[in-house]
């Protein structure tokens, strides 16, 4: 793979790229550029998560390290009681690695990483307390606030959060951060104030955020929105066909998790989507790719129906060796039992 066809990779399906130059100035100078993934082990993981997954394994393929963070501490920032905290970690790092397994990315390439294991250590501290001389409080405010729940007053822990986060991308000696659009302002935060406390500025890459079954994106913390991994069929089947979906209009949650997910599996697998219909709807009619299920969507060849119960029969057949993992059921339990 030459480094043209690694950044076509790298880069597919991602909502922004800071920068794309710098990008394929590092895929020029180093055969095997490092990214990490963070995620936080706050709300219990929901089917969203599958977009960040696939693009570990388009990374792996196009050569690069990877790693992926279970930041404990910056969800004990985020008001995750302490107490509970390596609860939810051994939750999400056992899920995430079965979700990685589902959908055929090979974890033995994959190093997972406690953020606690390195962000206490003093010279990491040394340099929160450096980066926290240069901002202000305006800075990291301002930098959270798509990530943190956040108050009026908020508290000095959610502030700390960009300074760690940025800091991350230094302590886990990556060359790229990889994360949702969400976290656009403390990737910009992360470039502007590193280098004035003597390390590179990182590339950093953006994936688009999967609008809810409701709402604006799929979220633990918006109810109604989110499809959770152990959520048996009935529960997918009832969420699915209460879930936003105007005839003719692609702009909804269903449209995105098919463009982002689903087609992705079955493309990089070379199979088509088959959605079922009665003869007198036209029959069973089979998609190659996501622009030929939206085009026929858009001209209302493709009623919601139809397609709520294509995307329900996928999302069951995905979903099916992880929620009947006992282990996670247990580790659910006690990260989440009150």
């Amino acid at each position: 793979m030459n480094n043209e066809e690694k950044f076509q990779l790298i880069t597919r399906n991602l909502q922004e790229i800071i920068s794309e130059s710098e990008l394929k100035e590092l895929l020029n100078k180093k055969q095997n550029p490092s990214v990490y993934w963070g995620t936080m082990p706050t709300g219990s993981p929901h089917i969203s998560y599958y977009f960040p997954l696939l693009k570990l394994g388009d990374f792996l393929k196009a050569g690069l390290k990877v790693k992926v963070l279970i930041a404990d501490l910056h969800a004990a920032l985020d008001g995750v009681p302490w107490e509970v905290l390596e609860k939810r970690e051994r939750y999400y790092t056992e899920l995430i690695k079965e979700m990685l397994k589902s959908i055929d990315v090979p974890l033995a390439k994959l190093e997972f990483v406690k953020g606690s294991t390195f962000q206490l250590k003093p010279k990491y501290f040394e340099d929160v307390l450096k980066m926290s001389m240069i901002v202000s409080t305006r800075d990291t405010t301002k930098a959270a606030s798509e990530v943190v729940k956040m108050t009026e007053n908020p508290k000095l822990g959610n502030l700390i959060y960009p300074i760690m986060q940025a800091l991350d991308e230094v302590y886990l000696e990556t060359d790229i951060q990889f994360g949702g659009l969400d976290q656009r302002k403390i990737f910009v935060f992360a470039r502007e104030f590193l280098p004035k406390i003597g390390h590179a500025p990182r590339v950093e890459l953006m994936n688009p955020m999967i609008a809810g079954l409701v709402g604006e994106k799929m979220s633990s913390s918006v109810e109604g929105s989110k499809i959770d991994m152990l959520d048996d069929e009935k529960t997918i089947d009832k969420k699915i066909n209460k879930a936003n979906c105007i005839e003719g209009d692609p702009n909804n949650g269903l449209m995105g998790f098919l463009k982002l997910v689903i087609f992705v599996l079955k493309e990089d697998k070379k199979q088509k989507l088959t959605i079922s219909r009665p003869g007198k709807f036209g029959g069973n009619i089979s998609y190659s790719s996501y622009e030929q299920l939206e085009k026929n969507f858009i001209e209302k060849k493709l009623h919601p129906m139809d397609l709520k119960a294509a995307l329900a029969k996928e999302l069951n057949l995905l979903l099916k060796p992880i929620r009947e993992n006992e282990k996670l059921k247990k580790f659910h339990k006690d990260a989440y039992l009150n």
